[in-house]
């Protein structure tokens, strides 16, 4: 997965302009670089992030030449878009931390019987691998709740030998919960009679 990206000398609120062109300003970090100000085009950089959310790693390319993770996005309180961006240099060869999602898939019988809610309590989870190893998500299939006794902790999670969870594995990610039954409504008609005769 590669992104272009060009070096940007422009800092402060003059990046303003770089986004009424459809640009992102973005920095570039980690253990073994140097920081560096560059700019992607904001429209290459959902369509990658859509895909490899944060823990796939991208290749930058044009003036620099780094692989990197995406560290975070910001995003403008009103508008929701992204205003900037930073990267994470990684190494092919040295292990990284990364938040992996983890999204449900498949049916429950419970949630058939509408007495039960399979709820998702913890959406991400902390691995340790080589970059190229991480996980892009965690797939769960909340089928295996069969009882509204069970619980899917982080230990419950297949993972491969070269992927390490430093999350705590007794956590649990899917519980089972009660539909609470909503309020009655009162009779208003029944309420008012009532009033008229404690008056």
């Amino acid at each position: 997965m590669k992104l272009s990206v060009k070096k940007r000398e422009i800092h402060g609120k003059k990046v303003k302009s770089l986004r009424a062109q459809g640009l992102i300003p973005a920095v570039i970090y980690g253990k073994h670089v140097k920081a560096e100000s560059i700019a992607c085009v904001k429209n290459d950089l959902l369509r990658i992030y859509r895909v490899a959310w944060y823990s796939t790693p991208i290749e930058l390319t044009g003036d620099v030449d780094h692989l990197v993770l995406i560290n975070s996005l910001q995003l403008d309180p009103v508008s929701d878009e992204i205003i900037s961006a930073d990267f994470l240099a990684v190494s092919k060869t040295e292990k990284v931390s990364a938040k992996i999602p983890v999204n449900m898939i498949w049916e429950s019988q419970l949630e058939k019987m509408n007495e039960w809610k399979i709820m998702l309590v913890k959406d991400e989870v902390e691995v340790e691998a080589l970059p190229q190893d991480l996980p892009s998500k965690f797939e769960v299939d909340i089928s295996v709740l069969q009882t509204v006794n069970d619980v899917f902790f982080v230990k419950d999670l297949k993972v491969s030998n070269k992927v390490t969870i430093t999350d705590d594995p007794e956590l649990p990610i899917l519980t089972v919960s009660v539909i609470e039954d909503e309020p009655a409504e009162w009779d208003t008609a029944e309420s008012g009679e009532e009033t008229q005769k404690a008056e």
